[in-house]
C-alpha cells in the first residue's frame, strides 16, 4: 500500500490480563482497555485534526469493534464512519483458543522461547495464510485514502513487518502495544506512544 495508514490494537481486554490465547473467539475490555482505545483516538485527533473525511477499519471481532467505536467517538467521527474487514481479523489459534499461555508453555516448554510458537497449534491458521491475507489488505488500491485500521497484536504484528520488508524473524518478533499506535507511510513505521496521566480508570 503506498497511502500512509494509522494501525491500531484493540484495547487491553479481560483474556490480555491472564495472557489467555483469543484468536478468533473474544473477551470483553477492561476498564483500562476502554480508556487506551479512547487515548489512543484523542492521540490521533491531536495528530490529524478535523477527522471529516477519515474512515475507520476494523476487525469483525467485539473487542476490535468496541474499541473502533472508542476511538471514532474521540474522533467525533459517526459510528457509520467505522466500516468492518475480515482480512484485519486476529489470527486463529486453533484448539489453542482460550488455553492459558502458561499451560501450552509447561506442556511444551520450546514454546517459550520459539518465535513462531502462535502458529504451533493444532487446527491453528497458518503464517503463509496470514501473509496472504496482509499481501491482499495492502494490495488494495479500493481502500480509502484517510484511513484509520483497528485490529489485533498478532495481526499488526505481522502486518508492520511485511510492510517494512522484514525477513520472517522480523516480522514474527515486533511488539504488540496497547498503549500506543503506528503510523505506516512510505515503507516506514512510526511509532506512536499514548499518555494514559489525564485519564480516570
Amino acid at each position: 500500500m503506498s497511502r500512509p495508514f494509522y494501525l491500531l490494537r484493540h484495547g487491553q481486554t479481560e483474556y490480555n490480563t491472564l495472557r489467555r490465547l483469543q484468536g478468533r473467539c473474544d473477551s470483553p475490555l477492561t476498564e483500562l482497555g476502554q480508556a487506551q482505545a479512547r487515548n489512543m483516538g484523542e492521540a490521533l485527533r491531536r495528530r490529524i485534526g478535523d477527522a471529516a473525511g477519515w474512515r475507520l477499519l476494523a476487525s469483525p471481532l467485539p473487542r476490535a469493534q468496541h474499541s473502533a467505536r472508542l476511538v471514532a467517538e474521540a474522533l467525533g467521527l459517526p459510528a457509520g464512519a467505522i466500516a468492518t474487514d475480515e482480512r484485519v481479523i486476529e489470527v486463529g489459534f486453533g484448539d489453542w483458543e482460550t488455553c492459558l499461555r502458561a499451560d501450552l508453555v509447561a506442556a511444551d516448554p520450546s514454546l517459550d522461547t520459539a518465535l513462531d510458537w502462535h502458529f504451533r497449534s493444532p487446527n491453528g491458521e497458518s503464517l503463509d495464510a496470514v501473509l496472504a491475507r496482509i499481501d491482499d489488505f495492502l494490495a488494495d488500491t479500493a481502500l480509502p485514502e484517510r484511513l484509520i485500521v483497528v485490529s489485533h497484536g498478532l495481526f499488526g504484528r505481522l502486518l508492520r513487518g511485511v510492510y517494512a520488508g522484514l525477513d520472517r524473524a522480523g516480522i514474527l518478533s515486533g511488539d504488540m502495544p496497547q498503549d500506543a499506535f503506528f503510523h505506516l507511510s512510505g515503507g516506514r513505521i512510526e511509532r506512536i506512544d499514548c499518555a494514559m496521566a489525564e485519564t480516570t480508570l
